[in-house]
C-alpha cells in the first residue's frame, strides 16, 4: 500500500482546498492517506537574519521528512492576490532552506480551486512553472473552479470536471 500526503496550501480552518485535497486523496486506490494541516506546522516568516540567529525550526524539518517518507503527494493550493497563499509560501521557503529539491521526485497530482471561475489556474501555472526546479514531480493536475457550485459532499457534479479529475487521479496512481 502506497503512502499518500494530502494537504491544502491554505491555513483556512474551512478551507476549500484542503476539502478538495481530502477527497481526492480518498479516491486514490491501495493508498494510505495522511492528511496534513499547514496549521499544524507553525514557523516564523522566513527570514535569512532569523536563520542565522536561530537556524531552521524543526516544524520545517518535521513537515519536509513527512514529503521525504511519502510515496506520492496531494496538494491544493489556495490562490491568493494570483499568487501562493503566504503560509504556504513560507513553509515553502524554509524547507527550501533544507533541501533545495524539497518534493523529493515524489509523484505529485498538484491541484486548486476558488469560488471564481478560473478556480486558482494562476496559482496553478506558478506552481507547475517552479515545482520542477524544486524537485516537483507533478504527474497530472486539476483545477476547479467555482467551487461552491461544483463540488458536493458526493463530489464534483460537473460530469466534464468530474472525468477531468478522474483522468488526473488515473495519471497519479498509475505513477505511484
Amino acid at each position: 500500500m502506497k503512502k499518500i500526503i494530502a494537504f491544502a496550501g491554505s491555513n483556512s480552518k474551512n478551507s476549500i482546498n484542503k476539502t478538495l485535497a481530502i477527497y481526492v486523496a480518498n479516491q486514490i486506490n491501495n493508498a494510505e492517506v495522511e492528511v496534513l494541516d499547514l496549521n499544524d506546522f507553525e514557523l516564523p516568516l522566513y527570514n535569512i537574519d532569523l536563520e542565522n540567529e536561530h537556524g531552521i525550526p524543526d516544524n520545517a524539518q518535521v513537515f519536509l521528512d513527512k514529503i521525504k517518507l511519502s510515496d506520492g503527494i496531494v496538494l491544493s493550493l489556495a490562490e491568493h492576490n494570483g499568487a501562493y497563499s503566504t503560509v504556504f509560501k513560507n513553509i515553502f521557503d524554509w524547507m527550501s532552506r533544507i533541501d533545495g529539491k524539497l518534493w523529493s521526485d515524489k509523484p505529485m497530482l498538484l491541484m486548486a480551486t476558488s469560488p471564481g471561475g478560473r478556480g486558482g489556474a494562476t496559482v496553478l501555472e506558478i506552481a507547475k512553472g517552479r515545482f520542477p526546479y524544486m524537485g516537483g514531480n507533478i504527474v497530472s493536475d486539476f483545477s476547479l473552479p467555482f467551487f461552491g457550485n461544483n463540488f458536493s459532499d458526493e463530489g464534483i457534479k460537473e460530469e466534464e470536471l468530474d472525468q477531468q479529475l478522474k483522468v488526473a487521479i488515473t495519471k497519479f496512481e498509475m505513477a505511484l
